[in-house]
């Protein structure tokens, strides 16, 4: 009976042992853009503290990132500009615009 006991407990604890070192061995993920703009936030507040570093943070975190116009906002925009033009002379101008 203490054998079985002492067997037991050695089988359990290799099996903890190689469990524990297969999670060590798992490549890891790349950051999350989350995770990513934490971090850029965070070295831009270093020195803040108390009440100036929590605004700092929540309006680094909320902020968007400044992105080029989606498609179909350039598309709106020039759309507007381009009234009063017609045929090749709007579709040149179309052209540059969206390109911009």
């Amino acid at each position: 009976m203490k054998q079985l006991l002492s067997l037991a407990a050695l089988g359990l604890t290799l099996a903890l042992g190689s469990a524990h070192a297969a999670d060590e061995k798992a490549p890891a993920k790349p950051p999350t853009k989350q995770q990513t703009k934490m971090a850029t936030c965070n070295k831009e507040a270093t020195g803040m503290k108390g009440d100036e570093r929590k605004t700092f943070m929540k309006n680094c975190l909320s902020n968007k990132p400044e992105a080029a116009q989606t498609q179909q906002s350039k598309m709106k925009a020039c759309n507007a500009e381009a009234a009063g033009k017609k045929g090749d002379e709007r579709k040149a101008f179309m052209s540059e615009c969206l390109k911009k």
